[in-house]
């Protein structure tokens, strides 16, 4: 069983996902709710999480995101009267205010400000209409299936939805990128335009730090409460997204406790060669792997290499009789590392 439970660790890698096995439904005050670990997309744990609702301000992570992406974060942006006349949070923008487009963002992500939502629309996509086209093209692209944007800041309008997995999928995303992580992780911004601004984030969480590393607060009548919240410890990335709860602050917090606490990352294969019991040749992967387990479910994790005729494999992660991820591996003439060798790297990786 050691051996098993050891080779299990070392070799796979990959990105073909399977669904995977779930902890319970989570104890939490919100109509729908997932937890997600962001680099294997594994979800942990999950509440009607791909039913649709609508969501508030969390759309602005859509939206910062494209900004971000545009590559025009330096340009400066001349406010209009669309921006000023917007309903809801706002910035305070009067009519012929210069920002860059970058401090927009800052004051779209800390403070929910749906006129900062308008001008970025209108600066990036020509006008507000084609800049949402870009949001829906760009959620397609994410696989977000039971998602449709109508606008850049959220407010209601019966088309204008998305699902607890939805905005993870999109958070994991966003997460990738440097500039959105950096805007994010803000808890205070100053602007540099005049007259100068002084924004305090509205998530909590992230202005209390520890392990929380982003962000977004929502609010409407219709939606109820939803947030956005991501956090790190050691080398596992979670995103939690709660939908419609009254008491999302203590969702988040409780989410994060029991997973951090139940799983942890294991590295299933790397470029280092490996074998396994009954193949002489041995194996590498081109990426590294890993994969959120407990406990309990390295126990029962073993690897089936599926040969091809070109004499690489598909290696196969199994857990509890369920096959988890699969990928290529391909076959190498360097010698294997040792059992003891291997068993050193497992012990040293605890």
């Amino acid at each position: 069983m050691l051996m098993k439970s050891l080779f299990a660790f070392m070799l796979l890698a990959g990105l073909c996902m399977s669904p995977s096995e779930t902890m319970a439904q989570p104890d939490v005050s919100a109509r729908s709710a997932v937890l997600m670990e962001m680099e294997s997309g594994r979800v942990l744990s999950e509440k009607e999480a791909d039913v649709r609702r609508p969501i508030a301000s969390i759309t602005k992570i859509m939206t910062a995101l494209l900004a971000v992406e545009s590559g025009r974060l330096n340009e400066t942006v001349t406010i209009n009267d669309r921006a000023v006349q917007i309903e809801g949070s706002s910035l305070y923008l009067e009519k012929g205010d210069k920002l860059t487009l970058e401090e927009l963002v800052y004051g779209l992500m800390l403070r929910s400000g749906n006129d900062s939502a308008i001008a970025i629309s209108e600066f990036v996509g020509g006008t507000t209409e084609q800049f949402t086209a870009l949001m829906n093209d760009r959620a397609k692209e994410l696989g977000m299936r039971n998602t449709s944007f109508m606008n850049p800041h959220g407010l209601d309008d019966p088309a204008h939805y998305s699902s607890a997995y939805d905005m993870a999928l999109l958070t994991a995303e966003a997460m990738n990128n440097k500039t959105y992580q950096k805007i994010v992780s803000t808890s205070v911004y100053k602007t540099k335009s005049k007259p100068v601004r002084v924004w305090e984030n509205k998530h909590r969480l992230v202005r209390s730090g520890g392990m929380i590393t982003g962000g977004k607060t929502g609010y409407t009548k219709k939606s109820g409460r939803t947030l956005v919240t991501t956090a790190k410890k050691g080398k596992m990335a979670l995103v939690a997204v709660t939908i419609d709860a009254p008491d999302d602050w203590r969702d988040h917090t409780a989410l994060f406790d029991e997973a951090f606490s139940a799983y942890h990352k294991r590295m299933i294969v790397g470029k280092t060669p490996f074998s396994v019991p009954g193949e002489s040749a041995s194996y590498f992967a081109k990426k590294t792997l890993t994969y959120p387990m407990t406990d309990q479910e390295k126990e029962s994790a073993y690897i089936r290499l599926v040969m091809k005729p070109d004499q690489n494999a598909t290696a196969e992660l199994w857990i509890d009789g369920e096959k988890k991820v699969s990928a290529p591996v391909y076959r190498t003439k360097e010698k294997p590392s040792s059992f003891w060798t291997n068993i050193k790297k497992e012990l040293m990786s605890w």
